[in-house]
């Protein structure tokens, strides 16, 4: 699969507002935070907005990366075991 976007995180910045539009359309968030990885099902669940914000953002305030979509899914940070289930 290839991407349709690619944007640089260096380059494009996505404060609080528009981390939050980017889950008009997902239905999970998947988000690695060191070690550990949290798993939002916002079908079934609806977390704070603070909640969202800290899955979402990183320590300067912008979108963690890589952060990518895959149909309704978002996955924030890295970590190799959930790439390789959700990528396959």
């Amino acid at each position: 699969m290839r991407p349709t976007q690619t944007l640089d995180a260096r380059k494009v910045r996505f404060a609080p507002r528009e981390a939050l539009a980017l889950l008009a359309d997902v239905d999970e968030i998947w988000a690695a935070k060191g070690t550990k990885v949290v798993h939002l099902d916002l079908r079934r669940e609806r977390p704070s907005r603070a909640e969202l914000l800290g899955v979402l953002l990183g320590p300067s305030g912008n979108l963690r990366a890589p952060t990518l979509r895959r149909a309704r899914v978002l996955i924030v940070g890295f970590d190799e075991a959930t790439y390789a289930t959700l990528l396959r």
